[in-house]
């Protein structure tokens, strides 16, 4: 059974704009599809159901008895998870400083060698597709490298409902959505089925050169 976790990547409760939590719609439409699909399952991260607003200090910083318990809990759903989904709007051409304070929190290591898949949003007309470049490299480092297909959502106000429902061209959403989780899914089984074979945290840094036919000495 394949279990990804979905970041939702806001904690905006005021407005305007209408609705605040646009992102949490996106993340439902995320979940849906995700545990329709078989032997899966997902789940949504709120960081406002974190505590997250005193002084930063990572998971990693604290003693085992003294880290808080929903930053525990947190890094152990990370550490178990298959693949990650991050959904985020654009601030100033880059990710959400919401979902980039909520990943700061834990260390690499627990995302490493697995996935993630780039969903990105506005109420605008490009889908908050300039904050999927800067997500890339952010991914990339913290070990869970996204997939080639990314998800971008404009207008999602009108495209998607507070049930994460499709509100028009349901099978074109679909279709697009389904591009790059199906992605998604596909690494998680190819880099589980490896880790089966090789574990990851036991790589030897040394690299063994193997002679070819180029290595050969030539007859002058």
């Amino acid at each position: 059974m394949a279990h990804y976790l979905i970041f939702l990547g806001s904690t905006r409760t005021s407005t305007p704009p209408a609705p605040a939590r646009l992102g949490e719609r996106v993340a439902k439409a995320c979940l849906r599809l995700l545990s329709a699909q078989r032997d899966t399952t997902a789940e949504i991260i709120d960081p406002l159901a974190l505590d997250l607003s005193g002084p930063f200090k990572p998971h990693f910083a604290y003693s085992a008895s003294t880290v808080p318990d929903d930053l525990d809990a947190l890094a152990t759903k990370i550490d178990r998870a298959d693949g990650y989904v991050m959904v985020s709007p654009e601030y100033n051409h880059a990710m959400s400083p919401a979902l980039s304070h909520l990943l700061n929190h834990f260390g690499a290591s627990l995302f490493a060698f697995k996935p993630s898949a780039i969903v990105t949003y506005s109420m605008g007309q490009w889908g908050g597709a300039r904050a999927a470049v800067n997500m890339r490299s952010f991914l990339s480092e913290l070990g869970c490298l996204p997939v080639s297909a990314m998800i971008h959502i404009p207008k999602a106000h009108e495209a998607i409902d507070c049930d994460g429902q499709f509100q028009a061209e349901q099978e074109r959403w679909e279709s697009y959505f389904g591009r790059t989780l199906a992605q998604l899914m596909w690494w998680a089984d190819a880099a589980n089925a490896h880790k089966a074979e090789q574990d990851p945290t036991r790589l030897s840094p040394a690299f063994h050169h193997t002679p070819s036919q180029r290595d050969a000495p030539s007859c002058q």
